[in-house]
């Protein structure tokens, strides 16, 4: 209270209104790999293909990581950090053609993840303090990061530190399959281990290189990560990535019919698929987490983003006087924040109480949770779901009878 010493009018300004939670970036990519140039274990904020190739150079200075993020950017990415672990163990370029051997095709170099690829300790990387992080570390002071992606990496080790980091961290990684798979089928390609915070995608693409003049197969996860980009902006982080084109691909190293998706799709593992007249797309819109609640990766995303919202923008209520006036101004700002949401179509429901609930009463709140110091807000939300399987039923109706017959 303001101390008043003489007479006069005094104007005062109270805070007694909402204070408005902002939707967290989705869109964000983080991009770990190697490259011949560049600085090595520092996460570098790159927002267009130039900016990369000044920093990381052109595409013959890097196994996966220059493709993965002219693809982001070619479909629909802006803004991705970009950490070079250095090119330690990077499969070494094919030996040139001895003189009496130019008719020969010199051996294709291992590819990473095979044996003579990369280390994942590289990968996995350390915290030796400020300034002193390698690896996957080097994401963890920059909140904006939203997708995480090790392009190319098909070394368990490697995909297990990126799902590890993104669950720890509550962002989403984008994963590759191998680029061939052995002999017997689809149902021999092995999936990464279960986590709903990661989807997996097959087959690799085709697109051309440059620097080969030739087109090459690449990993899908740097044009995926753009994908996720350019559905949020143009839909929202409630909409599926999927049945959407992929820019810059030309073909598919394994070309999937649908009763082999029949196989992968329950396992968890995305198709990217050639469509007549349609184009190369996206036809898969799943995590690999075996819970049927998490089963969808929009589902996941959204949960994230408004997990990160919620704790972003309710910063304010740290040291609060812990009563009823504090629960209903949380409500009441949480509430207000779930209802442009729930406008945005992201939530299922024909009314804001069918969609959502926030709870911050007595009952979550007792004495001895007060005494403790702590403030407990219960979040019910009813995330809307991709329509997966299109069913039309269809049957000979005969003119001039009732539908209810």
């Amino acid at each position: 209270m303001p101390e008043y010493l003489s007479p006069g009018v005094y104007v005062e300004e109270v805070d007694k209104g909402t204070k408005p939670l902002e939707a967290v970036g989705t869109s964000t990519a983080g991009f770990i790999g190697q490259s011949k140039q560049g600085p090595v274990n520092e996460a570098t904020l790159i927002t267009n293909w130039g900016q990369f190739t000044r920093t990381f150079g052109e595409f013959a200075d890097s196994p996966y990581l220059a493709h993965a993020v002219y693809g982001f950017f070619n479909n629909g990415g802006a803004r991705c950090f970009v950490t070079n672990v250095g090119m330690e163990g990077a499969p070494p370029p094919p030996p040139p053609p001895k003189k009496e051997d130019e008719d020969k095709k010199s051996p294709p170099p291992p590819s990473p993840g095979s044996k003579g690829g990369p280390s994942p300790a590289l990968f996995i990387g350390k915290d030796g303090g400020p300034g002193n992080k390698t690896g996957l570390v080097t994401f963890e002071d920059i909140d904006e990061i939203a997708i995480v992606a090790a392009p190319g990496m098909t070394e368990p080790a490697i995909q297990d530190a990126v799902i590890s980091h993104c669950e720890k961290m509550n962002r989403f990684a984008i994963l590759d399959s191998e680029e061939t798979i052995e002999k017997g089928g689809v149902d021999k390609i092995k999936k990464p281990r279960d986590s709903q915070y990661a989807g997996f995608y097959f087959p690799w693409i085709e697109v051309y290189d440059p620097a080969k003049d030739k087109n090459v197969y690449v990993p899908p996860s740097g044009h995926m990560a753009g994908i996720y980009a350019r559905s949020d902006n143009t839909r929202g982080v409630h909409k599926a990535p999927a049945n959407e084109v992929v820019r810059g691909a030309l073909g598919l190293r394994y070309t999937i019919s649908k009763g082999e998706q029949d196989i992968l799709n329950p396992r968890g593992i995305n198709c990217i698929r050639a469509f007549r007249d349609r184009g190369i797309r996206v036809w898969g819109a799943r995590t690999v987490s075996s819970d049927p609640s998490w089963r969808y990766i929009n589902v996941r995303r959204l949960f994230i983003m408004v997990e990160e919202s919620i704790k972003n923008g309710t910063q304010w209520v740290v040291f609060e006087p812990n009563d009823h006036t504090l629960w209903k101004r949380i409500k009441r700002n949480i509430t207000a924040f779930l209802l442009r949401v729930w406008n945005d179509g992201a939530l299922f429901g024909q009314t804001p109480e069918q969609a959502f609930y926030v709870k911050c009463d007595e009952e979550t709140n007792p004495p001895e949770v007060v005494d403790a110091g702590m403030v407990v807000i219960e979040i019910g939300m009813a995330p809307v779901k991709p329509a997966e399987f299109v069913i039309f039923r269809i049957s000979q109706w005969q003119s001039g009878s009732s539908v209810n017959e």
